[in-house]
């Protein structure tokens, strides 16, 4: 049994190891670049399929909860017409951590798979830990999705009301607050805090 495996393994590395026989070293590659662009074709579209507000909302745990919250809101319907997706608040424009957010949104898959908030009561429950994990991921990176739409560099702070425009010069003058320490609560509802507050005690 194991000289048979030993053969079979050298067998293949003989095989690795040596040119073609059957085929021109050109042919192979220009095999490999064509299989390369079609590879790199197809990872993209799927890229860019999964990035769509209508895969995000395509399992009714995201239709029937978070986006439900996000319709009444201004960064749903407004004046301007201007409207942002899940995608804009929740992943990243570019492409590396674009990547990178992807990877971390496959324990999403899991948790679909096993019915992790399946049900409203679920969904409720776990809430206040799906939202602190949001958060933090948005404070580690410097609320990087918000500032993809809201620059302070462009801000007119005087045609704000005075309570938002101290708040920003301010927090654009000393550095020390991220966007989502004061619009938690934007887009969705908060989550029960006082949950939180009690399990820190």
């Amino acid at each position: 049994m194991y000289r048979r495996w030993r053969s079979s393994l050298k067998t293949v590395w003989q095989t690795l190891n040596s040119p073609s026989v059957h085929y021109s070293m050109g042919f192979l590659t220009i095999g490999g670049f064509i299989a390369g662009i079609v590879f790199w074709g197809a990872f993209n579209t799927a890229l860019e399929v999964t990035n769509t507000e209508t895969f995000c909302i395509g399992c009714h745990e995201m239709r029937n909860n978070v986006f439900a919250e996000l319709r009444p809101t201004i960064h749903y319907s407004n004046r301007s017409g201007v409207r942002a997706t899940c995608p804009d608040c929740h992943v990243p424009h570019e492409w590396t951590d674009k990547i990178a957010r992807k990877m971390q949104a496959t324990k999403e898959l899991w948790g679909k798979a096993f019915g992790t908030i399946d049900t409203r009561e679920k969904f409720r429950d776990k809430r206040i830990e799906l939202a602190s994990r949001e958060w933090a991921r948005l404070r580690a990176n410097d609320s990087l999705e918000c500032r993809n739409c809201h620059e302070f560099g462009s801000m007119d702070f005087t045609r704000q009301s005075k309570r938002a425009g101290d708040q920003h010069s301010t927090a654009l003058a000393n550095g020390e607050k991220t966007c989502v320490d004061c619009h938690q609560g934007i887009a969705h509802r908060l989550p029960d805090l006082s949950a939180r507050e009690t399990a820190t005690r």
